[in-house]
């Protein structure tokens, strides 16, 4: 049964675009994500995919529109971004390691109260935080220390602590760098469970992770969209072969006046699909 609160959230971003003093870094950049719409951002380097999320989460000055749920973003500070149910992940996970993984869960879960109530010890789990034990498969750990996990299971705490935090727009930030086989498989189908209702978007790099677990792509490059939809029809889009394969990488940011190019990028192959890459992930960096 579908939660009413995620009936009408969605992510809608509009002639987004961030300057960093002449540095056009993300120039124009419209998207719209729906709940239930795995989402991928992938691009060479500096195309713009992590500083698109740091505008959405108030990292970074940006103009244009950036609305979800119906509530503008930009301009808001980051707490209150966080309020409005946005979440955020980076390539390292931020987790208290020295507290147990239900500690974890339960600080974030008590993001809203009082500071000195997180400190009282509680005779019972709240049921979003067993809700989210099971969700991120870590249930059997709860009081082992965060410090003590493996690298993806704090990957998942991560994750897990945004959804006590009832974060319903996820935002990954390379979520299976780093990961083996089985935790990137792992990682995918949590991204699938929690997907069903919230809206994720995830900047990725590993191109077989995308191929397996993504709904839709979108291609970026030099601070634009490039090109979006599926996995083969992006795949298939000449643009993105060009970008990838040809010598679209180019230049990277243009000045406000003068139209000079500055700083580089590197183009880099996005592989096709074959018998022998199928079993086994492949990394590719084009961040």
């Amino acid at each position: 049964m579908t939660d009413p609160r995620f009936t009408h959230d969605y992510l809608e971003v509009r002639g987004l675009r961030v300057d960093f003093d002449g540095f056009v870094a993300v120039d124009g950049v419209d998207l719209t994500v729906t709940s239930g719409d795995l989402r991928f951002l992938i691009g060479p380097n500096g195309a713009g995919k992590t500083t698109i999320v740091d505008a959405i989460t108030g990292l970074t000055a940006a103009t244009g529109s950036a609305q979800f749920g119906g509530v503008e973003l930009l301009g808001r500070s980051s707490h209150r971004i966080v309020r409005s149910g946005v979440g955020r992940t980076f390539q390292t996970a931020s987790v208290f390691d020295e507290l147990s993984v239900l500690q974890n869960l339960d600080i974030a879960a008590g993001a809203g109260r009082r500071p000195g109530s997180l400190l009282r010890r509680r005779a019972s789990v709240s049921p979003e935080v067993e809700e989210a034990l099971e969700t991120i498969g870590l249930a059997a750990l709860r009081d082992s220390p965060a410090g003590m996990l493996a690298h993806g299971q704090k990957q998942w705490l991560e994750i897990g602590m945004l959804i006590v935090q009832d974060a319903r727009l996820l935002l990954l930030d390379e979520p299976v760098a780093g990961m083996s086989h089985a935790e990137r498989e792992q990682t995918g189908e949590l991204l699938h469970r929690i997907g069903v209702q919230r809206t994720v978007v995830v900047v990725e790099h590993d191109m077989e992770f995308l191929r397996r677990y993504a709904s839709s792509v979108t291609v970026l490059h030099q601070g634009r969209v490039l090109a979006e939809g599926t996995v083969a029809e992006v795949q298939a889009d000449p643009r993105v072969v060009e970008v990838y394969l040809g010598s679209g990488g180019g230049t990277r940011g243009r000045r406000r006046r003068g139209g000079t190019p500055v700083a580089g990028a590197t183009s880099t192959p996005l592989p096709a699909r074959s018998a022998a890459s199928a079993g086994s992930p492949t990394r590719t960096e084009v961040s």
